[in-house]
C-alpha cells in the first residue's frame, strides 16, 4: 500500500503575550489583511482565531514583541517532522565561492578636496572591533587626488594598512572612476568585509560596487557583529517601515558590504604616531575615457539654519506635545541651553515641524552631548536615529513607552508641567551666575 499523504505544514495562529502590549497604535491590526485583530480599550490586541491565517504579519511588525504563533500538540510533532527534513536537506556554504576572500576588513575613507568625512573614522573603529573577532587586519580604502596627508590620520583612527590610490582625475568625486579605482583594488586584494559610510556618496558607490561585484549590500545598518561559528558578518538594520529590527547575512558572495549612517557608531580617540603599512596602487583610467566632467562646484545654499547633525545638545519633541504652538516651549527650553530643536517622525507627519528637524530613520542621525526626548514614545524609526546620545533625558506620561529602554534618565509625568519647571529652574542659575549656561 501507498504511503500516506503527507500532512499539509501546519501555519499555527497568532496569540498575544499578556502585559507585553505597549499601546503603539494600530501596526497589528494594521498589518492584518484577515480582519482577525481588534484593539480592546487599553489599546491591547485581541485576536479572532477563527479569522487568523497564520500569516505572522502581526508577529513581525510587532515593536515589543507582544503577538507570538502557537500551535496544537499535533501541529507540533507535523513540524518537528518538517524540521528534521529540512535540516537534512539544508544546503552548506559553497566554500569555493567565498575562497580567498582573506584580505580582511575594509573601510572607504570618503574625503573631499582633502578633508575626511567623519562617518569614515567612525567605522574604523567599529571595523576594529570586527577585525579583532575574524584575527584579520584592518585597513582604509583612499582614493583621491593629494590625499597622503590622510594616511597618517587613518594609521591615528586605528588601521592597521592604508591601500592608497592617488591620481588628479580623482579629485573630485564621480561614479565611474571612483567605481574604477575601488574595483581593482578590491578584485585584487580581496577583503573579506568593505564599509561604507550612508551618505550621498557613499550610498551611490557602494550600491555600484556591490553590483559588479555581484555581492550583497546592507543599507543604513544600526549595528554590525561577526558570527564566529561562520565567520560571517551579522547586519542589522531597521525593517518594516522601522517597526522590526532585522539581521542581514551575506552568506554566498564576497566581500560582506555595509553602509552606515554617520553618528551610529562611536569615533575612536585619535591616537598620535601610530603607523602601519603603505600599499599605493596606480589609477589606469584616462580622463578622456570618463563619461561625465566637472565644470564647477556650487556650495548648496539652504533656507535651513537648523544644524542637528553637529549639535551638542537637542530638545526634540512628538506627538505629545499635542499641536505645533506648543513646540514654542521646546524652542525656549533650547535658547537657554544654546541647543536646537528636534522633533520625531509623528511630529513631522503632522506638520508641526519641518522635515529639517526631523530626528530617525527617515530623518537625520545624531549624537549630542545631551538629548531630551519631550513626548516621543520611541519607536524604533526614531531610536536609531538618536539612541548614540552621550546623555538622554526622556519626559514621557507613559511609563513604558519605549524611549525609556534607551533613557539615562526618564522622568515619568506631564510634559507640559515639566518643561516650564525646567525652563524655570534654567533661567533662575543662568540669572544667579550671570552668564549662559555652557553646552554640556
Amino acid at each position: 500500500m501507498a504511503d500516506a499523504k503527507r500532512p499539509r505544514k501546519p501555519r499555527g495562529k497568532a496569540r498575544y503575550i499578556e502585559g507585553k502590549c505597549i499601546a503603539c497604535g494600530d501596526t497589528c491590526m494594521a498589518a492584518c489583511n484577515t480582519g482577525a485583530i481588534e484593539l480592546n480599550d487599553n489599546g491591547e490586541p485581541v485576536i479572532h482565531l477563527a479569522k487568523c491565517n497564520g500569516c505572522k504579519r502581526c508577529v513581525k511588525v510587532c515593536p515589543a514583541g507582544a503577538l507570538e504563533m502557537f500551535y496544537t500538540p499535533d501541529e507540533q510533532k507535523i513540524l518537528e517532522e518538517y524540521g528534521k527534513k529540512e535540516v537534512a536537506a539544508a544546503v552548506k556554504i559553497p566554500q569555493k565561492a567565498i575562497a580567498g576572500w582573506d584580505g580582511g576588513v575594509w573601510v572607504f575613507v570618503e574625503q573631499h578636496e582633502g578633508v575626511a568625512h567623519s562617518v569614515s573614522w567612525e567605522l574604523l573603529g567599529e571595523g576594529r572591533k570586527l577585525a579583532q573577532a575574524l584575527n584579520v587586519e584592518l585597513a582604509a580604502l583612499l582614493l583621491g587626488d593629494n590625499v597622503n596627508p590622510l594616511i597618517q590620520e587613518a594609521f591615528g583612527y586605528g588601521a592597521d594598512k592604508v591601500y592608497v590610490v592617488d591620481d588628479p582625475v580623482l579629485k573630485y568625486y564621480r561614479t565611474q572612476p571612483y567605481l574604477h579605482g575601488c574595483l581593482n583594488m578590491i578584485n585584487k586584494y580581496k577583503p573579506e568585509i568593505v564599509l561604507v559610510g550612508a551618505t550621498g556618496q557613499g550610498r551611490d558607490l557602494a550600491g555600484a560596487v556591490a553590483t559588479h561585484l555581484k555581492t550583497g549590500l546592507t543599507a543604513d545598518c544600526t549595528g554590525l557583529s561577526i558570527s564566529m561559528e561562520d565567520r560571517l558578518l551579522e547586519q542589522t538594520r531597521p525593517a518594516f517601515g522601522g517597526n522590526i529590527m532585522a539581521t542581514i547575512l551575506t552568506e554566498t558572495a564576497r566581500p560582506q558590504m555595509s553602509t552606515v549612517r554617520p553618528h551610529v557608531m562611536a569615533k575612536p580617540e585619535f591616537q598620535e604616531g601610530q603607523t602601519g603599512e603603505i600599499v599605493q596602487e596606480p589609477f589606469d583610467l584616462s580622463e578622456e575615457l570618463i563619461a561625465t566632467k566637472i565644470l564647477e562646484i556650487v556650495p548648496l545654499k539652504s533656507d535651513s539654519t537648523v544644524n542637528l547633525a553637529g549639535a551638542r545638545i537637542i530638545v526634540s519633541g512628538g506627538r505629545g506635545m499635542m499641536g505645533p504652538e506648543n513646540f514654542n516651549l521646546l524652542r525656549e527650553l533650547a535658547g537657554l541651553l544654546g541647543a536646537e530643536v528636534g522633533s520625531s517622525r509623528s511630529a513631522v507627519d503632522a506638520g508641526w515641524m519641518p522635515h529639517a528637524h526631523q530626528v530617525g530613520q527617515t530623518g537625520k542621525t545624531v549624537s549630542p552631548k545631551l538629548y531630551i526626548a519631550c513626548g516621543i514614545s520611541g519607536a524604533i524609526q526614531h531610536l536609531v536615529g538618536m539612541q548614540t546620545s552621550e546623555f538622554i533625558i526622556a519626559i514621557n506620561k507613559d511609563k513604558n513607552a519605549p524611549i525609556f529602554d534607551v533613557a539615562h534618565l526618564g522622568i515619568v509625568g506631564d510634559l507640559f508641567d515639566i518643561i516650564p519647571a525646567v525652563i524655570e529652574q534654567v533661567r533662575k542659575q543662568k540669572e544667579a551666575t550671570g552668564q549662559a549656561l555652557a553646552a554640556v
